[in-house]
């Protein structure tokens, strides 16, 4: 069993390679202002910019694989991952530079312990949209799980780069310092 263990922690480390050394994409004007807002604008007026930003990154220009997606994070909201997983599939195989569709399956995946899956998601997410903090932070969440504490405190830290305002990157990160880490000494 060393082996899927080595694989793992392979995936893991390029994963958080392409989540830190990844440049935001000018993919939209839209998307550009609203990162500059959330990064530097008072908490109320950052929050409404990350809700604005986390519904541009949701449509996919196809009202089709627009209502996967819905139907999927509504499966997820009624805890049912393996029905999510489905229709997220189905999202993800007709729709694949669509981010929001691996993220949303990283989601179900991570709900259902398939840690190798979600990894694979959250790679193809950060690879299309290396600015979507919630996939930064689930990664941080997903390292933290694996005892890699270093490295998800630099997860945190990136969320909050991107998203100041990120209120579960800031407990996290005030929880793995509660503990010491990222502390100097």
């Amino acid at each position: 069993m060393g082996t899927p263990s080595f694989n793992l922690k392979s995936i893991v480390a390029a994963l958080f390679a392409l989540a830190l050394n990844s440049l935001p994409l000018a993919a939209d004007e839209r998307v550009d202002e609203l990162l500059g807002i959330l990064q530097s604008a008072p908490e109320q007026e950052a929050l409404r910019a990350a809700r604005d930003l986390e519904i541009v990154w949701s449509r996919s220009g196809s009202a089709a694989m627009d209502l996967l997606l819905e139907r999927g994070r509504d499966a997820l909201e009624e805890e049912d991952p393996v029905t999510a997983i489905e229709h997220l599939t189905a999202l993800t195989d007709h729709a694949p530079d669509f981010a929001e569709g691996y993220h949303a399956r990283a989601t179900a995946y991570f709900q259902r312990g398939l840690y190798g899956p979600a990894l694979d998601d959250l790679q193809r997410t950060l690879a299309l949209n290396p600015s979507q903090f919630n996939a930064i932070f689930g990664l941080g969440v997903m390292l933290e799980e694996f005892g890699d504490l270093r490295r998800a405190e630099q997860a945190f830290r990136q969320v909050l780069a991107l998203h100041p305002h990120h209120q579960n990157a800031k407990t996290a990160l005030e929880a793995l310092e509660s503990r010491g880490v990222g502390r100097a000494l």
